[in-house]
Parts: C-alpha cells; structure tokens; sequence
C-alpha cells in the first residue's frame, strides 16, 4: 500500500483529493496525513515518510519547495497542485515532474497518479529532478532541464543544446558534448520546455539554439559551430534570419 499525504492550505482543496483517492485508489493508496502549511508539511513527512505527495505549489507562508528544502527523507513521488500558473508549471515542466490543475479534472487525476504509482515502483530518486525545478522557480541565470530516455535521465544546460531534431512523437536533442539524447515528446512540447529568447523554430522539424549559429549559407542552411547544418524552411527564413542576425 502505497502511503500518500495531502499538502494544501485549501481545505476544499485536500477534501477533493481525498475524495478521489477513495473512489478511484482506496486498494493502492492509503492517506496516511493532511498539512496546510509550511511547518506542519514538514513534520508530517519527516513523520510518516511517505511514498507520495500531493503538493500545492503556493502556500500562505511560503511555497513547495521550502518544504522540500527542509526535510531530509525524500523518497517519495510528487505530484504537484497548481492553478494557472505559467512560471510554477514551467518550473515543473523543466524538471520532467508531474502536476494537476486547479480545479482538478478526473481524467488527468487518475492518469498523474497512475503514473506515480509506476514510478514509486522502480524507485527512481527525485531530488535532482526538484532541484532543477526549483532552480528555474528562483530564477537561477544557468538554466538546467530534465531529460527522460527509456534508460536515462540526463541532466542539461540549456547552453549546451545545440538545435533538437523532431520524427513524429520523439525529438532528438544534439548538445555541445556531442550527445544525443532522443525523448518520446513531440516538438511543440519541447518549445515549452527551453527559453523562447534563446531557441528559435527554424522548420517543422528543427529548434536551434541561436547562440550557437555561426551564419547562414547560399543553400538555406543554419551553420552550427562552423559544421553541423540545419535546414530553414521558406517560409520561416525571414523571420529566422531577423531573429538570429538582428
């Protein structure tokens, strides 16, 4: 049995949670306790040492990440509670975590904790995944983002990426230590995942980095540290070009 607790200063909030929890997981999840707020979090979990945090983004006297600053037990799965908050998603996007929106639709319930409950199961640690998240939160300058391979999880500089390459539903990252790092997440997602000031969408099929770009050849090429060449469709060129060379 899997033992969860609810962290949200909104009472309504943790009831609904709770409510779902019975109808759909009463046989795998068992609620083993309820917080509000900063401290009582923490002791609830240094307590309990759960496997599963449902976790409110914002709290009244601070926000999810003091809490996971505090504890030192942190062998569990999050899923994090937000309302439409485009900063705090992003932050939760970067480090490849999970979340459910304010007010809280069944569908995407079940299929977050479903999730987690895989995930509690190959007990894979988190901590460098709240890290990132936390980092792109506070605004640290170097940003970091999560990738999940079938094997691996990869930690990298959003500096380093030199363009991504997309097939269908899986997207290549090429970075400047010469990996490549394929993920099962179509390009529109990665565009939300990297700085739309840095990374420009040259074709269907392409982001690069434009820091990396050297120049623009005769045969409609992006040159990427004078060798690697990725195509600009017709009808980006303009924009590409302006956006790169302004």
């Amino acid at each position: 049995m899997i033992k969860a607790i609810i962290i949200d200063d909104e009472i309504y909030i943790r009831d609904i949670i709770k409510e779902k929890l019975i109808k759909y997981f009463n046989d795998d999840i068992e609620i083993v306790a309820v917080a509000g707020s900063v401290e009582s979090a923490v002791t609830k979990i240094e307590e309990e040492k759960p496997d599963l945090l449902f976790l409110d983004i914002h709290l009244k006297e601070g926000t999810s990440f003091d809490i996971l600053s505090k504890i030192a037990y942190k062998n569990f799965e999050i899923i994090f509670i937000t309302g439409f908050d485009e900063h705090a998603i992003k932050a939760i996007k970067v480090g490849a975590l999970d979340y459910i929106l304010k007010p809280i639709d069944d569908l995407e319930f079940k299929e977050a904790v479903n999730k987690a409950i895989l995930n509690s199961k190959k007990g894979d640690g988190i901590e460098k995944l709240v890290e990132v998240s936390e980092e792109y939160f506070k605004g640290v300058l170097k940003k970091r983002i999560i990738l999940k391979t079938l094997e691996d999880v990869y930690i990298v500089y959003e500096d380093d990426i030199l363009y991504c390459k997309s097939e269908g539903n899986y997207t290549t990252f090429y970075t400047r230590q010469s990996d490549e790092i394929l993920i099962s997440k179509p390009l529109k997602k990665i565009l939300e995942l990297l700085s739309e000031n840095i990374f420009i969408r040259c074709h269907k099929s392409y982001l690069v980095n434009k820091n990396h770009v050297t120049r623009y050849n005769k045969q409609g090429k992006l040159i990427i540290n004078t060798e690697t060449q990725v195509p600009v469709s017709i009808r980006r060129k303009e924009y590409v070009i302006r956006e790169i060379f302004k």
